[in-house]
């Protein structure tokens, strides 16, 4: 029985000795980082983005050196190296701030105020509040800002209604008259 032998399958099966034009990873990386580094600037537009960008690539490269069979097509490699991982960056990116030609102005705040004026005025209210006598003072803060009925300001208080009326009523006049106020008001 005779055995068929194709002669050229047996020829590209046995090993040939292969020249590597780089016979290591760091002998490429400085022959060509330069020029990789100007590829990944251009998809970049940023020279750190870049640099980051082609450190990822190499280090994918350097994972695959073993397999990478033709040497010669390193740089077509590191070059589809440094696309798929800028696609992955941009896929994954959040996108968070935007730039425009125009900044945008908050909102308005209602009756036209100045944030940093009502910030004044707070501060000024409540320098007036602390100079009132503390039977006031209580009155106008559980009234006014804890926002508590007539009713259940005088509860809280153990007084009558009418006391928390008059108290009240004198306490606002004493805040309208307030010098340092006026001056926060103009």
């Amino acid at each position: 029985m005779t055995t068929l032998v194709c002669t050229s399958a047996s020829k590209a099966a046995a090993p040939t000795a292969q020249t590597l034009p780089y016979p290591s990873f760091s002998s490429y990386v400085r022959a060509r980082r330069p020029v990789l580094l100007r590829t990944a600037r251009s998809l970049t537009g940023n020279p750190s983005d870049a640099e980051d960008l082609l450190q990822t690539a190499l280090t994918k490269t350097y994972v695959a050196w073993e397999r990478i069979e033709d040497h010669r097509a390193l740089d077509g490699y590191v070059r589809r190296a440094l696309l798929n991982t800028r696609t992955s960056q941009w896929r994954k990116r959040k996108v968070d701030e935007f730039t425009c030609g125009e900044l945008p102005e908050p909102d308005p705040v209602p009756g036209g105020d100045d944030p940093a004026e009502q910030q004044a005025l707070r501060d000024a209210m409540w320098r007036a509040i602390m100079r009132l006598p503390a039977r006031q003072r209580a009155m106008v803060v559980l009234r006014y800002y804890e926002d508590l009925s007539e009713v259940q300001t005088a509860e809280v208080l153990g007084v009558s209604v009418g006391t928390v009326k008059s108290a009240v009523s004198r306490a606002l006049a004493k805040l309208r008259e307030d010098a340092e106020l006026g001056l926060v008001r103009q």
